[in-house]
């Protein structure tokens, strides 16, 4: 469903989001109503309130829950699928002993952190995530603590990696819009994202964890008989990482194969180039890699029949998980259509700031309006293609907005964003307390990612 155009005056539509917000903070945190309930009642009255028809509002309800179910449902599931294959197996441990052995006791947040930014360079945030929660569930249960310790820096490693660095979809489509090199703002990005991810991430993310002790469940937890009663040793290190790298590897192809079709080098009417790029989707990836852990970890450690109950077992914990995102896709749809977005570009598009200062505050207002940091990305830089035209800038100058952009569409997440739920949910936290450790997290993240840009910005002519 298309954006409306905004059916009150900007100030008015601001102030129905910001009320929007607040009740429904009110609703989750203090009269303690189910957070998939307070999302789609506070969905349909802000629906009304921003002026979309009656008729319509189901269909604008529908359009936000349906594409973040669509895109999270699959990933979630087959993503942890391939954990719990893994816990039970004891290939979880495996790899969390040699990540620790290499790194320290005291480096594992630091082990996992650089694991996720390698992993986390093709692979979606959420997809990476999933993959990666019964490493960072295996760890915190081996040295105890707050799991928050080890979740942040791994999640803010994808997070910093999916908002910065191509092939992910708001940085290309951030540096097609503004007519700049992919491959250039490729290489400038993973030097900006990994070092805006110590400090921004690693260094925050670490001290939040130490100060805050939620207690999730473990949807890993190893308690199925059929894996561990035949006493078989875990599988290799090896084994574990080549389970880990095929998803990485098999999107890697699709992004490499879709490049060369983009090109020209390619023809797009290959039917081996059409094979690698659907066997490259991202769900497609996650399904092929469950199907190939099952007969690989398999033989001596659980028969095959038994492999419908260990998964199982996994899907019924994240049934909520994946409502509840879904829900606060929903809203953040609701918000998008009610044309807030729209109202926000009339309004600011005349800022007489620097360019890339310019960039960064209206991705941020757009992020914050609207939840969505890919729509954020898109319509910012849509907004500035213009300005950026006529000045005429290089292909490195336009990397740096694209950066600051991404800055913006990182920052301050909210009750508004999927992602938001998605972490909550996960590792057990309140609403009070994911405001006070991601959403903090991100903002750091995306104003160490700005600081950098614009230090750059300066610096280089």
């Amino acid at each position: 469903m298309e954006p409306l155009a905004p059916a009150h005056p900007t100030w008015v539509m601001l102030l129905i989001a910001a009320v929007a917000v607040a009740v429904l903070l009110v609703l989750i945190a203090k009269v303690k109503l189910h957070p998939f309930i307070s999302l789609v009642l506070v969905s349909a009255v802000t629906a009304v309130a921003a002026g979309i028809p009656v008729a319509d509002v189901p269909a604008a309800m529908l359009a936000g829950f349906s594409a973040t179910i669509g895109s999270v449902a699959l990933l979630v599931a087959f993503g942890v699928m391939l954990g719990r294959l893994l816990e039970v197996t004891g290939g979880a441990q495996v790899l969390a002993d040699t990540l620790i052995g290499a790194f320290g006791e005291k480096r594992a947040p630091l082990a996992l952190g650089v694991a996720a930014l390698i992993f986390g360079f093709p692979i979606f945030f959420d997809a990476g995530l999933v993959v990666f929660l019964p490493i960072i569930f295996a760890v915190a249960r081996r040295f105890g603590g707050s799991i928050l310790i080890y979740a942040l820096p791994t999640a803010g490693s994808f997070a910093a990696m999916h908002a910065v660095v191509p092939p992910h979809p708001g940085p290309v489509a951030a540096a097609t819009e503004l007519g700049g090199d992919i491959g250039l703002t490729l290489l400038i990005g993973v030097p900006v994202a990994v070092l805006a991810w110590y400090p921004g991430a690693y260094l925050v993310g670490t001290r939040l964890g130490a100060r805050y002790n939620p207690e999730p469940a473990n949807i890993f937890a190893n308690d199925d008989a059929d894996a561990s009663e035949s006493g078989a040793a875990p599988p290799p290190f090896a084994t574990v990482v080549l389970l880990l790298a095929l998803p990485l590897v098999l999107i890697g192809l699709n992004t490499i194969v879709s490049t060369l079709i983009a090109a020209g080098t390619v023809s797009e009417d290959a039917t081996w180039a059409s094979a690698m790029i659907l066997i490259g989707q991202t769900p497609i990836a996650l399904l092929i890699t469950v199907l190939v852990a099952i007969f690989v970890l398999s033989p001596g450690r659980f028969p095959i029949g038994r492999a419908s109950d260990i998964l199982d077992k996994a899907l019924g914990p994240i049934c909520a998980i994946i409502l509840i995102t879904g829900a606060g896709g929903m809203f953040g749809g609701v918000l998008r259509i009610s044309g807030i977005g729209e109202a926000l570009s009339t309004s600011l598009s005349g800022l007489g700031l620097s360019l890339i200062v310019q960039a960064f505050l209206i991705s941020t207002l757009l992020r914050v309006a609207q939840g969505s940091a890919t729509v954020a990305l898109t319509t910012t830089a849509g907004l500035i293609s213009t300005q950026v035209a006529a000045a005429g800038l290089g292909n490195f100058d336009i990397a740096l907005l694209v950066f600051a952009i991404a800055a913006g569409a990182t920052v301050l997440s909210h009750v508004n964003d999927s992602g938001f739920w998605l972490v909550s949910r996960f590792f057990g936290m309140d609403v009070i307390t994911t405001l006070k450790t991601w959403t903090v997290l991100e903002t750091t993240l995306g104003l160490s990612v700005f600081v950098i840009a614009s230090a750059l910005w300066i610096v280089v002519p």
